[in-house]
């Protein structure tokens, strides 16, 4: 079996993504393959960092690997917090602070809309390839719902009445940005 490292240490993240390739492919976590360095994240787009990432894997380690990076943009706000979205609030990168001050940025603001977007860089066996993940919604005015991270108790997706954070994982997954993105890597995957 073709070994894949998904340049990440999120047990949840591989496990999802490992049962949508059908054991087509071992994956590998960064500690599987003995990577133990936080992974660079210092270019200005989210393809950026997604190929800073994946590149590092692949030219320190020789396996091959995906990274992703994933971004709130919001329209009233220019595109921010965009490629800075983890760390919007401060180098802490809390979401709590991250939600309180995008909360405040959007104060009295009519305009809400916003899109979650989603970059993965595959490198396999030295070769490059970019897929992308978007969902559009809008920013709630209050936080909603306590299931999963970052932005999701403040981010509803359009046609939904309720925000990321209120949805069960499978129902986000199913429409979510990374859930896109992933879907069209593993469709990559699978027509090899």
């Amino acid at each position: 079996m073709k070994k894949l490292c998904f340049a990440t240490n999120n047990k949840h993240k591989i496990a999802e993504v490992s049962q949508m390739l059908d054991g087509q492919y071992e994956l590998l976590s960064l500690e599987d393959i003995g990577c133990h360095v936080e992974l660079p994240e210092e270019q200005d787009t989210l393809e950026g960092n997604s190929h800073q990432k994946a590149a590092y894997v692949w030219d320190n380690f020789a396996v091959s690997c995906f990274a992703d990076d994933t971004g709130l943009e919001v329209e009233a706000l220019d595109g921010a917090p965009g490629v800075y979205s983890a760390r919007y609030a401060g180098p802490q990168r809390s979401d709590t602070d991250n939600i309180q001050k995008l909360l405040q940025s959007l104060e009295g603001q009519a305009n809400r809309r916003a899109r979650f977007r989603t970059s993965i860089t595959l490198i396999l066996e030295g070769k490059e390839h970019q897929f992308e993940g978007i969902v559009t919604g809008s920013i709630a005015e209050d936080w909603k719902g306590d299931k999963g991270f970052g932005y999701d108790p403040v981010f509803v997706p359009d046609d939904h009445d309720r925000t990321f954070a209120q949805m069960r994982p499978e129902e986000k997954n199913a429409i979510s940005h990374r859930g896109r993105a992933v879907q069209q890597l593993v469709g990559f995957l699978k027509a090899l």
